[in-house]
């Protein structure tokens, strides 16, 4: 009887894992009418199942258990993703999959999307509403979540330079876009900008993708760089639960962690929650180098109905490391200085020198669609930031002897300390109007935002360096007509005057925990400040037949009181109108081609420098104006698998401010007359075959200084910026019946051409080309992911860019990081 009961069980238990289960539910679309014909399409590793919808219902039966993706389409509507989870519980279950027409998405960007794809089809910060990316008159370069985890890129310079045109040229959150240095301090988040220094680069284990808005934005964003907007978005809730936990090692002793979970928490599915958090450690290639980071961001939406939604969301970044200035060489003569003279590892600094920066953002979004013509949006963002700087610097320049003669192996060094506190806060509200006009479509967007930033009273900064003078004072500059005055030394058996700081020995290095007690300071308020952007708006997107057409009009006002509710305020006021206008047209239901110009307006504050400079009485520098013109074309192929944007493009900008690069007042500011940026570019996103993946992009850009106080300057090459530059990453999994189907493998090649360095034309940041490689374990049998990423395959040396002699960016050697994710 025994052997009855146990050949029962094991009956038993193989029917439940063998048991076969039941998909089925409906498609709604606009309305929530049904979608008739729709495609499902459900699948896993091992199983795929396909059916469509008929009168709007489906049912696929005979589905093994297990997690499956979904993928419904549907003629003229968005692509429908999600992953769910198959077994007995799911035949009791009524599945709804709700898509948006085609340029109709929700047009605030409240819940997440479940993709595998490089390419992104949508863009919400480019015209503060979902419209498809093919149809914008402009170009946007999207780096996605896929791309940024097969790269392997933590921070936000190695994935940003993956996009076209984009050539990092510091340590810093540092960018020339289509060949113009970002002026603008802070980056973009969901479509509102932040004030902050990032010398140390932002993590990006909380964004869903980065989109690179191709030339002055000033029309939707407000104060945005010529070149283009880096506009960050952060992962939303999704419906559907997730849980992944990942873990990396790597070279120079970096070890990181995260985790991303996300799901609802009710039944109904109307409250979803997402909580992103990562922690890094590392040193560097670069001496006496290193980074910690934390970051804590939990985000909630509230979705009651399919009219209303809301989203809440929190940003922690705790940045603890040091400002890298970059590599000096010395004996530099121009023409033949190697820039192998010390090596790429060389640093200036002192051990006990750091950079503490916290910065934490609130951010909620209400969205509410009153009928389906008409919706309002509403945005508010409030970020708070802290600085606590101790460095030790070059000067930019080298010690003398008693002579004023430079001595090529001594790097004049400065001592610096800052603290300071910013409050920031967004606010951005608009309306959209559905309007149709005979056989015009209108959009029309109407609305309110205002920036306004407040840097507190109690911010100081103390600076050393210069020359001791035997009156105990200092001298910026050495006067061998006035030797007298000046405290002397003799190092090495040549006399010099005594440095404030000590000159850093080029030719015999050494690191040591530096006394600021011994140094005379230079020590000065930082002047409480408030710089305030506000603008009305109003855009109308008209679709005729197969025409696009973009109309944006913005009024700015623009304040900037320095000294802020003190005696001595100073106050500067500026006003603009700014136009921007694009079309679209649709060759085909593969190819659109569009035109656009744009005009961009960036108000220069008083307090546009770092330093406690002396605040002028009235406007110190006159605002950054710029127009960009552009012509394109953005196709699809092979059934939209693959996508091919294209763009030629003219840039001008009028008064660059740039720092004087005067030794006697290094924080003095001067501005450029004008500049032209002309070039085309070119990016081909998606897959050649089903299991090969690819992201390429091409820049080419000639950029010029048109107009400049030095005539030798005009027609000149513009600094840090390459003629060309160019990005390759493909990704490759094996088929499904290969014994290798648990392995990926990725490549990728970099290369950038030569650069004018910022402050020294006497040399050329050489051009680099560099290999990148990586392989990824997936077993089928669980939740696992292993990848092996090596960046700088061959060990090339190279120069991100350079300012002068004593600050060159090498990029890092070869090196490697092991990652595990679980997904549970």
């Amino acid at each position: 009887m025994k052997y009855f009961y146990i050949t029962a069980a094991l009956a038993t238990a193989s029917v439940k894992i063998c048991a076969q289960q039941r998909l089925s539910g409906e498609v709604i679309g606009e309305n929530r009418h049904k979608l008739t014909n729709a495609r499902i399409s459900i699948e896993n590793k091992e199983n795929t199942y396909n059916t469509t919808s008929q009168d709007g219902n489906f049912t696929i039966t005979d589905i093994k258990s297990g997690n499956y993706e979904v993928k419904v389409n549907a003629d003229s509507y968005d692509e429908y993703t999600e992953h769910i989870a198959i077994d007995s519980t799911s035949q009791s279950r009524k599945f709804i999959f709700h898509l948006f027409k085609v340029g109709n998405i929700q047009e605030v960007e409240i819940t997440g999307r479940a993709s595998k794809k490089y390419y992104s089809d949508y863009s919400f910060s480019a015209t503060k509403i979902g419209v498809q990316n093919k149809d914008i008159p402009f170009s946007i370069s999207t780096v996605s979540k896929e791309l940024i985890n097969d790269c392997q890129a933590y921070q936000l310079g190695d994935a940003v330079k993956l996009a076209s045109s984009v050539t990092p040229v510091s340590y810093y959150n540092q960018f020339s876009i289509r060949g113009i240095a970002q002026n603008e301090e802070g980056t973009i988040i969901n479509g509102m900008r932040t004030r902050q220094y990032y010398f140390m680069q932002p993590i990006t284990t909380n964004l869903e993708k980065i989109e690179v808005i191709k030339g002055p934005a000033s029309a939707v964003l407000s104060s945005v760089d010529p070149g283009g907007s880096i506009v960050l978005v952060t992962k939303k809730p999704l419906k559907t639960p997730g849980r992944e936990i990942s873990m990396s090692v790597g070279s120079f002793s970096t070890i990181r962690s995260s985790l991303d979970f996300t799901g609802p928490l009710n039944q109904d599915k109307t409250l979803l929650y997402r909580f992103n958090a990562a922690y890094s450690e590392a040193k560097s290639f670069r001496d006496i180098q290193s980074q910690k980071a934390i970051l804590i961001s939990p985000s909630f939406s509230f979705i009651p109905n399919d009219r209303t939604a809301v989203n809440v969301e929190m940003i922690y970044n705790d940045l603890n490391g040091k400002i890298d200035r970059g590599q000096p060489i010395f004996g530099a003569v121009a023409g033949v200085t190697d820039l192998n003279s010390t090596p790429i590892s060389f640093n200036l600094g002192a051990v006990n020198d750091y950079f503490k920066s916290k910065e934490l953002i609130i951010m909620s979004n209400f969205t509410h669609r009153i009928t389906d013509k008409l919706s309002i949006n509403a945005s508010y963002m409030k970020q708070t930031w802290k600085e606590d700087l101790q460095e030790h610097r070059t000067t930019n320049t080298f010690g003398v002897d008693s002579n004023n003669k430079a001595i090529p192996t001594l790097a004049g060094m400065q001592m610096v300390q800052r603290n300071q506190f910013w409050n920031t806060d967004n606010f951005n509200a608009y309306m959209v109007f559905n309007v149709k006009s005979g056989p015009l479509e209108h959009k029309i967007l109407a609305g309110y935002d205002v920036i306004s930033t407040h840097k507190y009273k109690g911010g100081a900064q103390n600076t050393a360096r210069g020359y001791l003078l035997t009156n105990g004072k200092t001298a910026s500059s050495y006067d061998p007509q006035n030797a007298g005055a000046y405290q002397m030394v003799t190092i090495n058996g040549i006399t010099m005057p005594k440095p404030n700081v000590e000159h850093f020995n080029l030719a015999d290095p050494t690191y040591a925990i530096k006394n600021p007690e011994e140094y005379v300071f230079s020590k000065a308020a930082l002047p409480a400040a408030l710089i305030r952007s506000n603008g009305i708006y109003i855009q109308d997107q008209i679709k005729w037949h197969r025409f696009n057409l973009f109309l944006s009009l913005r009024q700015e006002w623009f304040q900037d009181i320095t000294h802020y509710k003190e005696n001595n305020e100073v106050t500067v006021k500026d006003t603009k109108l700014i136009p921007r206008i694009g079309v679209t047209y649709n060759v085909n239901d593969h190819i659109n081609v569009y035109a656009s110009y744009i005009e961009g307006f960036q108000p220069q504050p008083n307090t546009a420098s770092l330093a406690a400079v002396a605040i002028p009485e009235g406007r110190a520098f006159e605002p950054l104006k710029s127009k960009s013109q552009e012509i394109g074309m953005k196709a699809d192929f092979f059934n939209k698998k693959l996508h091919v944007d294209f763009a030629v493009y003219e840039i001008t900008q009028r008064n660059i401010l740039l720092n004087a690069n005067d030794p006697s007042e290094p924080d003095r500011l001067v501005t450029r007359g004008e500049e032209r940026s002309r070039g085309f570019e070119m990016d081909i996103i998606g897959n050649i075959l089903p299991e090969w993946q690819v992201f390429a992009s091409y820049g080419y850009n000639d950029a010029r200084i048109i107009n400049d106080v030095n005539p030798e300057l005009v027609g000149a090459r513009k600094q840090n910026t390459p003629f060309h530059s160019a990005n390759i990453w493909q990704k490759y999994s094996f088929e499904k019946t290969s014994f290798l189907r648990d392995i990926a493998i990725g490549f990728g090649v970099q290369y950038s051409g030569n650069k004018v360095p910022m402050y020294n034309r006497s040399f050329l940041v050489p051009e680099y080309t560099i290999f990148d490689a990586a392989i990824y374990y997936t077993p089928k049998q669980g939740p696992l992911k292993i990848s092996l990423n090596i960046n700088n395959l061959f060990n090339t040396t190279y120069w991100l860019g350079a300012q002068n002699y004593l600050r060159l960016f090498p990029g890092a050697p070869r090196n490697a990081v092991l990652t595990a994710v679980y997904k549970f």
